[in-house]
């Protein structure tokens, strides 16, 4: 496979990268290299080329005014030339797109081969992969990094509305789009109204350690600044730009005399040559963190170097671990945070936003705390917290690990590997004639141990090809997705997620589309707002934002708080289904929803109904398939809320997880006995 990425913006180059060099010069350079490196290493790849944009500045680097620069032996960039030769910020890169789009088409006329599938970074680079697309009919990826809608002032901008206008249309068109965090994948993608979570992926990027200078270079680096330099370190590294919100840190240093005791704040905000002489923003940036330092008499607990090399990030890190700091990232919204997952990796905690992909990283590695980027007390407190932290350094450790093996360039071009050769094979056969469908939960259910997942997905390949394999889930689509990419386990030709509230069909290879007539059915009897309304007495606490879905409502609470919900519903003669699953969570659906439902709703186009399904599942948002479907399978891991589950049809496994759901296939006649016998050798 020939792959291409392009990435127009900033100084793209063979590593290593001077961050922060122009404001353009940030995290996505990172993503585009590492991600390319590690796609040039798989066997499956003939080729990766990096396509940029040439520009002539000593300043930056005669390099990006080569043609051709090769990073390794499979690994290349290529830049495209136009008449304009200056660097441009990506503001300005709009007016260069038609000619490069000319330029880019006609590189491809003449190559001696196309590639197959292309990766756009930005919606600028989008426009160019779409005119690929439409011209030679390359399918195409996309990573939007940054998305404009509902960013402020967006509706007054002309320049915004055309980035909005240009993202719309490659989300509308991608093959397939990849996304770092929940936030981007469930909230602000969907925003766009395009239906597009059924080609939505979210992959945990890798990160690439900045190699690493000494200690004894970063203690230079910042005693010009600080009186005391034994102290802890609160150490930020963003660029200097409004949204990273660096003078909150200022600001947190100021009102908090313990933490001013406590440690050193240390932010590295890009090279600059002076306080001014940048661009607008950087100067209005860096003149207010100098402001703010002097309002609040920082003199001597700051440190704002003004130039550093590649290999002191690297060592910053390490200086900030060893003297038992913390790192912070205060922007208003994070898309992901590759800084976060560089600081733990190293055995830093941190402190970031709650707002995007900082709450993964949290939830992933338990290496960090998420805090409300406008009040400088909470990021005070929590910065707190970590730096008088006995007893941590075993957290820390398994932070440390999990963030390695989680966020890891290899392992996303493992995944990403596998979602390009699905959009590039052709599309196989689809037969409409079933004699059984098999309904499966995810977690715990088909996942939890790696062997018994595998065993399962060799039986899903040479299954009767009368029985259909489903999988129905409290998750959203493309976390489902996640998750058994994750595992290894096969996509099935339909998913129902969101506990039973929507139906997803693979409309081509690797794409799935959501089932409009059962969301019309849904339509006809749900009322969110008053639903809503009426719960808001109740004092529940919500699940976060990405959890809530145009049919399901979802809180925090138990079985006896689900209760009072039913209850309250039926007083106000709303209709509605309320799931309660492992004794924390509350799902509020349409009554015509839930995993049974859809399960049958499918099953009737096939000419069957419940009675021909069989049910495999752990917990209580399973108990309703469980009950309904004319078998139903419980591996022996298995929640205590379905423990008095008893019915005629039902199997209960002596084995756990995938190897559990095996079992009762086995007893069903439905897998041959070799299969369960290997698996529990």
């Amino acid at each position: 496979m020939r792959v291409m990425h392009i990435a127009l913006g900033g100084c793209l180059k063979a590593p290593p990268i001077q961050y922060g060099i122009t404001d353009d010069t940030g995290g996505h350079i990172a993503y585009v290299l590492g991600a390319a490196q590690a796609q040039a290493k798989l066997s499956d790849n003939r080729s990766v080329t990096i396509l940029t944009r040439a520009f002539d500045d000593p300043g930056l680097g005669r390099i990006h005014s080569q043609e051709r620069e090769q990073i390794s032996d499979k690994c290349s960039i290529l830049r495209l030339r136009t008449k304009d030769s200056r660097y441009l910020p990506k503001e300005e890169l709009d007016a260069q797109l038609p000619e490069m789009t000319g330029a880019f088409l006609n590189a491809l006329r003449h190559a001696d081969h196309l590639p197959d599938i292309i990766h756009a970074h930005f919606a600028d680079a989008a426009v160019l992969a779409l005119a690929a697309q439409r011209e030679f009919g390359i399918p195409f990826l996309y990573t939007p990094h940054s998305l404009g809608l509902g960013k402020k002032g967006a509706q007054h901008s002309p320049a915004m509305k055309t980035r909005i206008a240009q993202e719309r249309e490659a989300i509308c068109k991608a093959a397939g789009i990849i996304v770092s965090s929940r936030d981007e994948a469930e909230r602000q993608v969907e925003a766009y109204g395009c239906h597009a979570g059924g080609r939505t992926h979210r992959v945990n990027p890798g990160v690439t350690l900045p190699e690493a200078g000494s200690v004894e270079a970063a203690e230079e680096l910042l005693a010009p600044f600080l009186r005391d330099s034994d102290k802890s370190i609160v150490l930020a590294i963003a660029r200097p730009v409004r949204k990273k919100n660096l003078v909150a840190l200022i600001n947190a240093f100021g009102e908090s005399a313990d933490l001013r005791e406590k440690a050193n704040l240390v932010i590295v905000a890009g090279l600059r040559e002076g306080i001014t002489g940048a661009s607008e923003e950087q100067d209005a940036v860096i003149t207010e963190l100098f402001d703010q330092v002097d309002r609040h008499d920082l003199w001597g607990h700051v440190a704002l170097p003004r130039r550093h090399r590649p290999s002191d990030i690297g060592a910053l890190y390490r200086l900030a671990a060893e003297r038992g700091g913390v790192f912070a990232n205060p922007a208003f919204y994070e898309p992901f945070g590759l800084t976060l997952v560089e600081a733990v990796q190293t055995g830093l905690p941190f402190v970031a936003t709650a707002n995007g992909g900082p709450v993964d990283i949290a939830e992933i590695t338990g290496g960090g705390t998420v805090v409300k980027p406008e009040k400088p007390g909470a990021i005070a407190e929590a910065c707190l917290k970590w730096l008088n932290r006995p007893g941590t350094d075993l957290q820390l450790a398994r932070a440390r690990r999990q963030a390695r093996a989680e966020f890891n360039w290899d392992r996303w071009a493992q995944e990403v590997q596998a979602l390009m050769q699905d959009l590039c094979a052709a599309p196989g056969e689809n037969p409409r004639w079933l004699r059984r469908i098999v309904a499966c939960d995810i977690d715990n259910t088909l996942t939890g141990c790696r062997d018994s997942a595998a065993t399962f997905a060799a039986w899903v390949a040479k299954r009767d090809a009368g029985i259909a394999y489903l999988a129905a889930t409290g998750r959203s689509i493309s976390e489902a997705r996640r998750v058994l990419a994750q595992w290894s386990l096969p996509e099935p030709e339909v998913f129902i997620t969101s506990v039973g509230s929507e139906i997803w069909r693979r409309s081509a290879p690797g794409q799935y589309e959501r089932c409009a007539k059962f969301a019309a059915l849904l339509d006809k009897e749900w009322d969110r707002a008053e639903v809503e309304d009426v719960l808001r007495a109740q004092d529940l606490k919500p699940q976060p934002v990405y959890e809530q879905r145009r049919w399901k409502i979802s809180y925090m609470g138990t079985a006896e708080e689900a209760d009072n919900i039913r209850d309250r519903l039926y007083e106000h003669r709303l209709s509605a289904r309320v799931v309660a699953s492992h004794g924390r969570f509350i799902d509020v659906l349409p009554r015509a929803a839930g995993k049974a439902n859809a399960i049958r709703f499918v099953a009737r186009e096939f000419g069957l109904d419940l009675a021909d399904c069989v049910a495999c599942g752990d917990s209580g948002n399973d108990l309703d398939m469980l009950t309904r479907c004319g078998r139903a399978i419980v591996p022996s891991n298995a929640f205590d809320e379905i423990a008095s589950l008893t019915r005629p049809g039902l199997y209960r496994s002596k084995a756990p997880h995938a190897l559990g759901v095996l079992e009762g296939l086995e007893q069903l006649g439905m897998a041959q006995s070799a299969v369960a016998r290997t698996m529990a050798e």
